[in-house]
């Protein structure tokens, strides 16, 4: 079983006692979101997890106690770009604080175990396709040795972000400009040591350089685990997506970064209300179990 930490919200950043609490105790709980009353217990004994996959814009919280995950295989999704406050309100200065935090993690773990993530990339007046390729070749150049792959996609719009991607301006490129600047991305990457890739990308960009990504990739696991995994799609994933099925055990409406992007809060008050129920003791993130729930889990 692949246990994703999370596409949901940012545990590494905002709930690393969580995580490891529940490690610790070897369970996590865990509400459908399409169905609040079913909650599932997702068993955390190493035995029982072939690898977590970490997405985070910040794992720095956490990496002091990465000896706690010696028996298990993980990889870190480090989203790491070139916005600034504007767009990406609560991470750290990305010069300053971010790419050392990747350069160590990387020196911790391997350059194969942490992917780069420039993404989701917008447009707007000032971020353009020039803004965007100065800043990814900046950041390419810092992690030249740190990784050995790169992962891009283009914004998407949903429900939850398409009132602030109209206030922030957002326009979509034509697909001779999208190849265009698709291709200086793949050659920043490269001239760099790194593959690229899109994450679930309807378009076509092989002929950029550009592969379709596998985010939670069995081949990446069969190389940190030594163990080939069955690689069945994730059928709760968009149809572009490539991903080995995974369980996620974050909750939405709790990330604490801000990003105006962000396809996983539907509002800042609806964050600010889960997150003062957060307790790094309970089986559930920000949230309570109600007896009965609790009954089932023992």
């Amino acid at each position: 079983m692949i246990i994703s930490v999370s596409r949901r919200t940012d545990i590494p950043s905002d709930y690393p006692d969580w995580f490891y609490q529940r490690v610790k105790e070897r369970f996590a709980c865990v509400r459908n979101p399409m169905n609040p009353q079913q909650v599932r217990t997702v068993s955390l004994a190493p035995e029982d997890v072939d690898c977590f996959v970490f997405w985070t814009k910040n794992p720095e919280p956490m990496m002091a106690r990465l000896e706690e995950l010696e028996a298990y295989a993980y990889y870190f999704q480090f989203t790491l770009t070139g916005y600034g406050t504007d767009i990406e309100p609560r991470i750290p200065h990305k010069r300053k604080t971010m790419i050392p935090v990747f350069q160590r993690l990387s020196e911790k773990i391997g350059a194969d175990r942490v992917i780069w993530r420039y993404d989701p990339i917008l447009f707007n007046k000032t971020y353009t396709p020039e803004y965007h390729l100065n800043a990814f070749g900046q950041i390419a150049e810092a992690l030249n040795g740190y990784t050995k792959k790169c992962v891009i996609s283009f914004v998407d719009e949903y429900v939850k972000n398409k009132k602030e991607l109209k206030e922030l301006g957002v326009y979509v490129l034509d697909e001779a400009q999208t190849l265009r600047f698709a291709k200086s991305l793949a050659d920043a990457a490269g001239q760099n040591g790194m593959e690229i890739a899109s994450c679930a990308e309807a378009a076509d960009l092989s002929a950029c350089g550009i592969t379709h990504n596998r985010c939670v990739d069995p081949e990446l696991i069969a190389r940190i685990t030594g163990r080939t995994l069955k690689a069945a799609k994730d059928p709760n994933q968009r149809k572009e997506c490539g991903c080995m099925a995974s369980v996620d055990i974050g909750a939405y409406h709790t990330c604490g970064n801000g990003c105006r992007y962000c396809y996983a809060n539907s509002s800042a008050e609806r964050v600010a209300k889960n997150r003062s129920h957060y307790d790094e003791t309970s089986p559930i993130l920000c949230g309570a179990l109600s007896e009965r729930e609790l009954e089932n889990v023992r």
